[in-house]
């Protein structure tokens, strides 16, 4: 069974920073691209960040030289780096595994909150 866990969420306040983690399981992982997105309330879900098998990454604008995703084969996780935190960057972090685009599993999420 395919299981994808997030940890790291939690409260921080303004320009604060957290790391995301996310460790999959039951997947062949080194053929995954790996994504996070977010949702806020009252909000669609949006793509944060990607990277790709390659490594190659991609971040929404908003999160530009601010987060930083990244994956560690060995452990089967992607990480995501938050750094200079801002209350907009509220929402329920998600994780994401695509292969072939038609295969794509996820996680349950794991809650950001920027407050001070």
């Amino acid at each position: 069974q395919v299981r994808l866990v997030e940890s790291g969420g939690g409260l921080v306040q303004p320009g604060g920073s957290l790391r995301l983690s996310c460790v999959a399981s039951g997947i062949g992982f080194n053929l995954y691209e790996l994504a996070w997105y977010r949702q806020a309330p009252q909000k669609e879900r949006e793509l944060v960040a990607r990277i790709a098998t390659s490594g190659t990454t991609n971040y929404v604008d908003s999160v530009k030289g601010r987060f930083s995703i990244s994956r560690d084969n060995a452990k089967n996780t992607v990480y995501l780096q938050m750094n200079s935190l801002r209350p907009e960057d509220t929402a329920v972090y998600s994780c994401n595994a695509r292969r072939l685009v038609l295969t794509s599993y996820w996680g349950l999420g794991t809650q950001v909150t920027v407050s001070s």
